[in-house]
């Protein structure tokens, strides 16, 4: 089945040496130079992912609406954001080799076309579940995607963590590795990818599983557990510490491999959920934030701090 919806709108155009935001910080993680990129007011900005080159050029930043049931590409060089309309909620992109992305949508994996906004049906997930939909992934470095299902409603442990392999070929069957949770969020895997994070954002926590290269995953442990605020999107450093985004704690958290926080960025709004490493160094967090649930003036902003570390690399499908 493919889908054809609205091509792609210019939504937003900053001034370049003035359209950006700056903005204070805590400074428990010594760094400086917050900024607001992108006033988006983004209902639920999550999936970010930077891309180094994409269909139209690159460098550029993507990420998703959920509720807004758009996709959205920020070119920094130019301070244009473009969008496009989705035929349902889209939980992640994750980027293909030849531009397009594979996009999770309420009913199952869609090939997203950026270059004339269509979708088409990979495969079906889920069809037993209807109380659920899609939400958030990740591409590990031998090409695979980990993606998750969370229950609508955020009150029953209906939803589940999902490997799926052979995207490019075009005949993936995804497998459930994972179940019982209630909203999945942030799969991540750590540099030798021996160890795959993941979280369960309603009971507050991330977990930590041993990975094996066939995909199987053993040993579910606690890795951190939050008194306040809930644990959203994660993202790995060169040197193995987890990032986190803090919905209803207004900041992003890095952890290190034993669990312990070794920084902390406050950012200006409420729901933060996800960072990408982006620039030519990936030493720059890219910050989704969401609009829901919040009265801050820049909630649903994008925004941007400096790294000292850098982060991984965003993988490719294979």
């Amino acid at each position: 089945m493919s889908v054809s919806v609205a091509r792609r709108e210019v939504l937003y155009q900053g001034q370049r040496g003035g359209g950006e935001t700056g903005l204070g910080i805590d400074g428990r993680n010594g760094s400086a130079g917050l900024r607001c990129v992108a006033p988006l007011g983004l209902a639920l900005g999550e999936g970010a992912l930077w891309l180094e080159r994409d269909a139209f050029g690159g460098p550029a930043f993507w990420c998703v609406d959920i509720l807004g049931c758009r996709i959205w590409r920020f070119d920094p060089a130019t301070d244009t954001a473009l969008s496009w309309a989705a035929p349902a909620m889209p939980g992640f992109v994750a980027p293909l080799p030849d531009g397009c992305f594979v996009a999770g949508l309420p009913d199952g994996l869609h090939r997203f076309d950026p270059r004339d906004g269509s979708f088409s049906l990979i495969c079906t997930v889920e069809a037993d579940r209807p109380g659920n939909r899609l939400n958030d992934a990740h591409v590990d470095s031998r090409g695979r995607l980990w993606f998750g299902s969370m229950n609508l409603a955020e009150t029953a442990p209906t939803g589940a963590l999902y490997l799926a392999e052979g995207l490019v070929a075009g005949a993936p069957v995804p497998r459930r590795v994972d179940d019982g949770y209630v909203v999945t969020n942030g799969p991540a895997t750590s540099p030798d990818g021996a160890v795959l994070y993941h979280a369960d954002s309603a009971h507050q926590v991330i977990y930590a599983f041993d990975r094996h290269d066939d995909g199987r995953l053993e040993g579910r442990r606690v890795f951190v557990r939050l008194d306040q605020g809930y644990p959203d999107g994660l993202a790995v450093d060169v040197e193995g510490h987890v990032w986190a985004g803090i919905w209803a704690g207004g900041r992003v958290m890095r952890f290190a491999p034993d669990g312990r926080v070794s920084a902390v960025q406050t950012i200006p709004v409420d729901n933060v959920t996800k960072l990408a490493f982006g620039g030519p160094d990936r030493r720059t967090a890219w910050v989704t934030t969401a609009r829901k649930g919040s009265s801050a003036p820049l909630a649903g902003g994008i925004f941007t701090f400096p790294l000292d570390v850098p982060g991984l690399a965003q993988n490719i499908l294979a």
